[in-house]
């Protein structure tokens, strides 16, 4: 039986150590091997600081959603309500074009963020969400059960 553990939080910075907290926990009731929990709460730290410089760089009040579930692989799914266009318009840059002077601090944060997440995580998909605002960030570890 898949479960399931959704967090919202308002997007500050000092609720992404509270993400980090719960996903690594919910990693490890779900049968993530312990040699892999360290690139877990690096990426899901991650994904989640992308969301919050996303929302307040555009100075959106809405939560920021974590989804973590298991089944026959640990899912996280990281979403934000920035516009599409912030959100993924980084997502392809590889690493030396974030090193672009001209790119602003904020979209420097999310862009990097997007390399950090490529190098920690094997399973990663960055998509709009349905509702047509905002993108997901979708990381996948297998379970060993």
């Amino acid at each position: 039986m898949m479960s399931r553990v959704r967090l919202s939080f308002t997007p500050a910075p000092v609720h992404v150590r509270t993400a980090r907290l719960v996903g690594v926990a919910v990693a490890r009731r779900a049968g993530v091997a312990e040699e892999l929990l360290d690139e877990v709460r690096l990426a899901i730290g991650e994904a989640c600081a992308r969301a919050v410089a996303l929302h307040r760089q555009y100075g959106l009040t809405e939560l920021v959603l974590v989804e973590m579930s298991d089944g026959p692989t640990y899912t996280v799914r990281v979403i934000d309500r920035a516009p599409i266009e912030a959100g993924l318009g980084l997502a392809a840059l590889p690493p030396d074009e974030l090193a672009d002077e001209s790119l602003t601090d904020e979209a420097l944060t999310v862009g990097v963020g997007f390399a950090l997440l490529a190098g920690f995580v094997e399973d990663l998909q960055v998509r709009p969400v349905d509702e047509g605002v905002g993108t997901e960030v979708r990381m996948a570890w297998p379970v060993g059960r």
